[in-house]
């Protein structure tokens, strides 16, 4: 029995990796979770994350949906980190100290970065290569968009993820 398989690069799974190795790495930093609490955590989150974009993955514009994917925590706290959060028992109250208050993580096709703070430079976290050219010429995204009207040029950033 043949396995059908889909166009190269269609699943999200390295990106969803990156996102959540990041997240969990900010956590780790502050020691107040163990080991095993932070694989529950990772887990929950990789499963809301692949459910939640299940329907908003486009590789072949990667654009698209970006504010859907857009992970944010801005006085208030994603919903999809606190679900998974309350995996392993931990309030709202305790990730606000745990997480930095300003947040922003872009789970795009081919990239995923955050930026911490409003003003904070944009960090990439994962990027690939695509199959196909992908043309973001004049193409406005949930990340470019904050980038308008800044006074100072960003400086970008590669920060490796393992695990």
């Amino acid at each position: 029995m043949s396995q059908r398989r889909g166009p190269p690069r269609a699943d999200m799974l390295p990106e969803i990796a990156a996102a959540v190795g990041f997240v969990s790495s900010l956590l780790r930093t502050r020691g107040c979770v163990s080991e095993q609490q932070l694989q529950v955590f990772s887990g929950a989150l990789r499963e809301a994350l692949a459910e939640h974009y299940k329907h908003h993955w486009f590789p072949e514009k990667p654009f698209k949906g970006s504010g859907y994917r857009c992970i944010r925590i801005n006085h208030k706290m994603d919903p999809i980190i606190s679900k998974a959060a309350s995996q392993i028992g931990l309030s709202l109250p305790q990730l606000y100290q745990l997480l930095p208050s300003e947040l922003t993580l872009w789970v795009d096709p081919y990239e995923v970065s955050y930026r911490i703070g409003e003003d904070g430079s944009i960090c990439v976290l994962y990027e690939a290569t695509a199959t196909k050219p992908v043309s973001s010429y004049g193409m406005l995204t949930c990340k470019n968009q904050m980038m308008l009207g800044r006074t100072s040029p960003s400086k970008n950033y590669i920060m490796t993820v393992s695990s």
